[in-house]
C-alpha cells in the first residue's frame, strides 16, 4: 500500500534469494532457446539504469531530447485537458521530462500528486531528493518495482492518468505489448487517461546512430548485463570479450541489439548449477526497440479501449506523444 508523504514503496526487493533465483531461471530458459535471448528488464540494474541514463545524453540519441520538447510545447495542454489527476509513470528512471508535466500541473492546480515506478531504487531516492527540492507542490509516492508491481494502483489511484513514455513500450515483442495493454485497460477505470510515446522514426542511419554512440555508453549498457550475471549467478565471464552489436531490421521495423562473443565462453548459473557454452561469433539479443507508424498503432490501441484524444509530434515527425482515454 502507498502510504502518505514522500516515500517510496518496496515491490521488489534487490538482491533477495527469490529475486536471485528468478534472474537465473529467465537467464537458463532465454539461453536455451534458439536463437539465444536474454531478458530486457535485467539490463537495469542499479548500475544499468546509470548507463543508460548516460546514452540518454548523447546527441545521437535523438529519442529523450525529442520527447522533451514535444512535451515542453503540450503539457499546458494535456494539463487543460485531463483535468486535476495523479500522475503515474512507468519506468520513471530520473524524471527529468516528466517535470515538464509537473510543472504545469501545478502552474493549472496548485499540486499534483506524482507516482512514479522503477526497478532501480537507487534511481527512485535520487530522482524523488530532486523533485522534493524543486517543486515542494509535488507529492511524491514512489513505488521501487516493475510493471506488475504497479497495475494493482491504477484503480486506486482514479482519476489518473498513466504515463509511459520514452518508447519503452518498443521494448516488448508483440505479445507482450499486448498483454501489457490489456493489463493497462483492465486497471484504469474509464475516463482515466494514458500519455505514452512511440517513437516513429524508420530512418536507419539515424537509428543506427542513436543505438551506438561515439561515447561506448551503449556497448557498456550491453556488457552490463554480463556484469550483473557475474556478481549475481557467479557467470565467471569475460566482459571485455564481448561486443555490442545494434542494426535496424526494416522487415520488422525494429532496432535488435546482440551480445556478440568474440571467444568461446562458458555461462555458469550457479544457483541452478549449470552452465551453457557460447561459441565463438555467437549473438545473444538482450534488447529490442520496435518502431511505430500513427496510422497502425491508433486503431491497435483502440482494441483494447484506449481511444486516441490528441497526438503531439516533433516537426521532422521522428516522435509522438499519444494523449489516450480510456473508454
Amino acid at each position: 500500500m502507498m502510504t502518505s508523504g514522500n516515500k517510496i514503496m518496496d515491490g521488489a526487493t534487490a538482491l533477495s534469494i527469490e529475486a536471485i533465483e528468478q534472474f537465473a531461471l529467465m537467464v537458463a530458459r532465454g539461453l536455451s532457446d534458439q536463437p539465444r535471448r536474454l531478458d530486457s528488464r535485467y539490463l537495469y540494474d542499479a548500475n544499468g539504469s546509470f548507463i543508460f541514463e548516460r546514452i540518454c545524453e548523447q546527441p545521437e540519441y535523438y529519442l529523450t531530447r525529442t520527447e522533451a520538447g514535444i512535451l515542453a510545447g503540450a503539457a499546458a495542454v494535456i494539463a487543460r485537458h485531463t483535468g486535476h489527476v495523479t500522475l503515474i509513470e512507468l519506468g520513471s528512471g530520473s524524471s527529468v521530462k516528466t517535470r515538464l508535466l509537473l510543472d504545469a500541473y501545478c502552474e493549472h492546480y496548485g499540486s499534483v500528486k506524482y507516482a512514479p515506478v522503477d526497478i532501480s531504487k537507487t534511481i527512485l531516492e535520487e530522482a524523488e531528493a530532486d523533485i522534493s527540492a524543486a517543486h515542494p507542490d509535488v507529492e511524491v509516492q514512489s513505488l521501487h518495482g516493475d510493471f506488475e508491481a504497479a497495475f494493482p494502483l491504477l484503480g486506486t489511484l482514479s482519476p489518473s492518468m498513466l504515463l509511459f513514455l520514452g518508447s519503452t513500450i518498443g521494448n516488448l515483442g508483440s505479445h507482450e505489448a499486448a498483454l501489457f495493454w490489456d493489463r493497462v485497460s483492465l486497471s484504469l477505470s474509464p475516463g482515466d487517461f494514458c500519455l505514452l510515446g512511440i517513437d516513429i522514426n524508420e530512418n536507419a542511419a539515424s537509428l543506427h546512430s542513436a543505438y551506438n554512440d561515439a561515447a561506448g555508453f551503449s556497448e557498456a549498457f550491453t556488457r552490463n548485463i554480463f556484469i550483473r550475471m557475474n556478481r549475481e549467478l557467479g557467470a565467471s565471464l569475460d566482459p571485455g570479450l564481448i561486443d555490442h552489436v545494434a542494426h535496424y531490421d526494416r522487415k520488422w521495423r525494429r532496432v535488435e541489439i546482440f551480445a556478440h562473443f568474440l571467444e568461446e565462453q562458458d555461462i555458469a548459473i550457479e544457483p541452478l548449477g549449470s552452465a551453457f557454452r557460447i561459441g565463438a561469433g555467437e549473438h545473444i539479443l538482450t534488447e529490442v526497440s520496435r518502431k511505430f507508424r500513427l496510422e497502425q498503432m491508433v486503431p491497435y490501441l483502440g482494441t483494447f479501449r484506449l481511444e486516441t484524444e490528441r497526438i503531439f509530434t516533433d516537426s521532422a515527425r521522428r516522435f509522438a506523444v499519444l494523449l489516450l482515454r480510456r473508454k
